[in-house]
């Protein structure tokens, strides 16, 4: 996947519908501005083909390196990020300003992952610092292999996680004192108490090499189902997670009495009546223009 491929992230599609994100900053991936700023572009690369009929089902995102998923944030481009974004010549209030401006765009390329139809799963081992656990959190599914140790390491740092950490945490994980714990401290923490705090659902025995394998056979049993089913499952439980279940049940209505249309209903059941295999067409249309 050239078309896809960048200075820092290496696309494949190892499996028939199933891409394949690697990133590979050397020497521990670190992020730099260029390097989110990329990140963020690729997603919505990513999105914009699956909307325009590249069949993307499921991808998956890793580490290229042995050793470590990612390091956090470059600690070099921040410094200058930061001096570049407040304006010592602009009053307090205009320098914030431009400030927030530069946060927000570093939080709407972390959670591009978020934006696209199709589920993105990543497969973390090793270190998993600061950003990392930012980015993951973005993500449908988070399997780590038995070496990941995570950290939330911006207290050490001395500011509070602004990049997607907090925004998430309270929604896709299941205890709040574990949570805090990890947040107030910056400490360190197992993959075995990562999936007690609810932030991985799978946890790999061995190293980089097991839980992308793992990763990349979950995404090909995603990638076997109805891309209208799946695609309507990620936004339905997205919009869940955000509003009450009444107002949930209701735009599901809404959501699913056009998605009921769909002929993936048909595949499957002459599937099943004629013991094959079901073959679904692209979720994304072809502009003619």
């Amino acid at each position: 996947m050239s078309d896809f491929s960048t200075q820092w992230l290496k696309v494949s599609e190892p499996f028939p519908h199933v891409f394949h994100v690697e990133l590979a900053r050397s020497p521990v991936n670190a992020f730099s501005s260029d390097y989110w700023r990329q990140y963020g572009k690729l997603f919505d690369a990513l999105r914009e083909a699956h909307e325009s009929g590249t069949d993307i089902r499921a991808v998956v995102i890793s580490s290229a390196f042995p050793k470590l998923f990612t390091a956090g944030l470059d600690l070099t481009s921040a410094s200058s990020l930061g001096s570049s974004a407040a304006d010592t010549s602009q009053d307090a209030a205009r320098a914030s300003l431009s400030m927030r401006g530069v946060l927000l765009e570093f939080q709407h390329a972390i959670g591009a992952p978020e934006r696209c139809a199709f589920p993105v799963i990543v497969a973390v081992h090793g270190p998993v610092v600061g950003l990392g656990v930012d980015l993951i959190s973005a993500c449908d599914i988070r399997y780590a292999a038995s070496n990941a140790a995570f950290s939330i390491k911006e207290v050490d740092i001395g500011l509070a996680p602004d990049v997607g950490t907090l925004a998430y945490i309270t929604k896709i994980t299941s205890n709040m004192s574990l949570a805090r714990e990890f947040t107030y401290t910056g400490r360190f923490f197992s993959s075995a108490e990562a999936e007690k705090l609810g932030l991985v659902s799978k946890v790999v025995e061995g190293g980089r090499d097991e839980v992308v394998k793992a990763a990349l056979e979950l995404g090909k049993v995603i990638a076997s189902k109805s891309p209208v089913a799946v695609a309507g499952a990620k936004h339905l439980i997205t919009h869940s997670r955000d509003h009450t279940v009444a107002e949930n049940l209701l735009y599901t209505g809404a959501w699913n009495g056009a998605a009921l249309m769909t002929n993936d209903i048909l595949e499957n059941l002459r599937a099943t009546k004629t013991k094959g295999v079901p073959k679904f067409a692209p979720l994304g249309i072809k502009s003619k223009l």
